[in-house]
């Protein structure tokens, strides 16, 4: 309410009238002081020859403020454009001035009009400084009461380079909250002990416990852009018991028409501390690979065949062929292209399991290539339901392959997971048995069959971020399954790069793996989660451990055991040199289980283990059936399928 009465009475009464009224006195009063001033701060000059000038100074300096409309600016919002406009209307008003008295001086017309020339230069010289001051000392004026009156943040900006003075800037125009910023923060040692704007600049090691108390802190902007997140992390670890948000500007590509505003100003994100820069991948020879193809993309709805799909509309395609089963959340893609301005796409709902549907698609639309993103990957749900898994992670992933080999589709580019390798987890098995299917298919098509392999996918469906997100916003404990589990990270938009990279650079046949750097402790992770939300583990937001769910690993691997690498010409992408297989043989198996599967869980899982020799499950029921088929396999005398001494170098 006070704020309502502040601004009210703020607006109402400092009209511009009321601005030119002042500048006008304030006209006056300089002028009296000119002639104070040229007289030796004394009054030995002729008072009725003043009286005289005064009015002709008035309509003089009324005529220049209207001119250049000095007075119609916000006092309290002044800035160096207004200052600029004072000083022509000041000049303005000298010019009019020097130019009467010489008139004058040839016509008489005047004879009490005769100001000397010093005191024109000394009522300029005072005019403006007044002028000017006068809208500075409001503003000062106006912004302290403000404060006074209004709840006030307290702020520290990390950065005093040009992204800071933004930010800076950016704050202090914000006009639903008032912001204080008390220092900058810079570990430039030549800005030490400088100011901006009447702001210091401090060291990083400056910034301490006492800091915060003294100063009420309530916030740190990061506007830095190039502060890496080892050192976010431990500023959270360090004023996480003072209860203040740590906050981050976004880099300027994403900053509204090229201006930066208070509300895209974010608590920093889980994808900001994976502890690595973000992958970024600059091949111009993408350009050239997307142009001018019909494309298909598989789980287009999906977190990960979404994003290929925007990245992909981004190219001079000529059709982009959208496929999901989840009809809300494909009408939620097509809406979010056409806002975009994207048009060249068609949107199915269709299931890729029917072959029929899938045939009558690539008949249609002709496409020459194709991502495949479509499949179930929740662990224990398909721990649960090998049938389901199977029907979509192999038989539909075999069904779309068949198709586009039998259409010469130039490219296929799967994606897999790394649960694929050593798996755990009847989920891991069926992308692993859907590697080996198009692998082998690779030896009989034309087209060129590529498999890109990746970690988690922070924000994903389903994945551990956003429901760590959802109890932190319900107040509910974080459930982790493992003290100890680690996972491998990565954002949507590193893996639709690198599945686009893949359809690039593949040439068929080869296991695409990415460098995703160290693995992520989880429980650190949301510990780190509940930090960046200004909340204290445990006291405000704990952590249950739960166990291990059915067929979940504590560790995932990006390479099987007998696998090496080689390398790309991007540092972060390799290729897998898998193992050698019986590509007859494994095709046959595949397809003969596709036919036969059935509702008999034990039966399928059994063929699944003899299949893929390298399939241990973990916390699991079917961990009965590992120790059955290595029985098996010894008193038959038969080697793994996979053998380890020869590798495919594709």
């Amino acid at each position: 309410m006070i704020k309502n009465y502040f601004s009210y009475y703020s607006q109402k009464y400092a009209s511009k009238w009321l601005v030119l009224a002042i500048d006008l006195a304030l006209v006056i009063l300089t002028f009296l002081l000119a002639y104070i001033v040229r007289f030796s701060f004394t009054l030995n000059f002729d008072v009725n020859q003043l009286a005289v000038q005064l009015p002709l100074v008035l309509v003089i300096a009324a005529f220049s403020f209207l001119v250049f409309g000095s007075f119609k600016s916000v006092i309290r919002h002044t800035g160096f454009t207004d200052v600029v406009n004072v000083f022509k209307s000041v000049a303005l008003m000298t010019i009019l001035s020097i130019a009467i008295v010489l008139v004058n001086k040839f016509t008489n017309f005047l004879p009490s009009y005769t100001i000397p020339s010093s005191i024109i230069a000394i009522h300029a010289l005072l005019c403006f400084v007044a002028l000017s001051g006068a809208r500075l000392v409001f503003k000062i004026s106006y912004n302290y009461l403000k404060c006074k009156l209004n709840t006030t943040k307290n702020i520290l900006i990390y950065g005093a380079g040009e992204s800071g003075m933004i930010t800076y800037n950016a704050l202090l125009n914000n006009t639903s909250v008032q912001y204080n910023v008390v220092s900058f923060i810079d570990d430039d040692v030549k800005k030490k002990g400088k100011f901006i704007n009447r702001v210091p600049i401090v060291k990083n090691s400056k910034i301490d416990e006492d800091f915060i108390k003294t100063n009420y802190i309530d916030e740190i902007i990061i506007a830095c852009q190039t502060m890496n997140s080892n050192k976010i992390i431990k500023m959270v670890d360090g004023f996480i018991d003072l209860d203040i948000a740590i906050k981050k500007v976004p880099p300027i590509e994403k900053w509204i028409n090229g201006e930066l505003n208070t509300s895209q100003i974010k608590q920093f994100q889980v994808e900001d501390l994976l502890g690595r820069a973000p992958i970024q991948i600059d091949n111009p020879n993408l350009l050239n690979e997307f142009n001018g193809e019909t494309i298909v993309v598989t789980g287009a709805a999906g977190s990960i065949g979404s994003e290929i799909t925007k990245q992909l509309a981004n190219y001079d395609v000529k059709q982009l062929i959208l496929i999901d089963q989840a009809e809300s959340a494909l009408y939620d893609v097509e809406q979010e292209l056409k806002r975009n301005g994207k048009y060249n796409f068609v949107a199915i709902v269709a299931d890729i399991r029917d072959g029929l549907r899938v045939d009558s698609i690539f008949q249609k639309y002709k496409p020459t290539m194709v991502f495949h993103a479509a499949a179930y990957k929740h662990v224990p749900l398909m721990e649960a339901s090998p049938y389901e898994a199977i029907k979509i992670n192999v038989n539909g992933t075999k069904i779309l392959a068949d198709t586009a080999s039998n259409y010469n589709v130039k490219k296929f580019v799967f994606v897999s997971t790394d649960k694929a390798v050593n798996p755990t987890s009847v989920m891991g098995a069926t992308k692993r048995m859907a590697e080996m299917y198009i692998s082998c298919l690779q030896k009989e098509s034309k087209t060129k069959f590529i498999t890109t392999r990746f970690g988690n996918v922070l924000g994903s469906n389903g994945s551990v971020i956003p429901l760590f997100k959802k109890q932190i916003e319900n107040g509910k404990s974080l459930t982790l399954t493992h003290k100890e589990i680690t996972r491998y990270f990565m954002t949507i938009p590193e893996a639709s790069q690198l599945v686009l990279e893949a359809g690039t650079m593949g040439k068929g046949g080869e296991i695409f793996i990415f460098d995703m750097g160290e693995s992520v402790k989880i429980f650190d992770l949301a510990k780190n989660m509940i930090k960046l939300s200004g909340l204290r583990y445990p006291e405000d937001i704990d952590i249950e451990i739960t166990g291990l769910r059915p067929g979940e690993k504590l560790y995932e691997e990006l390479l099987a055991n007998g696998e090496n690498t080689l390398s790309t010409y991007h540092k972060k992408i390799m290729i897998s040199k898998t193992r050698m297989l019986e590509y007859s043989k494994v095709k046959t198996q595949i397809e003969e289980l596709c036919i036969t599967n059935r509702f008999q869980n034990n039966s399928i899982v059994l063929k699944m283990k003899h299949l893929i020799p390298e399939y241990k499950s973990n916390n699991s029921d079917y961990e009965k059936f590992d120790k059955r088929v290595q029985i098996y396999k010894k008193a038959k005398g038969l080697n793994a399928i996979s053998s380890t001494k020869t590798y495919n170098k594709n």
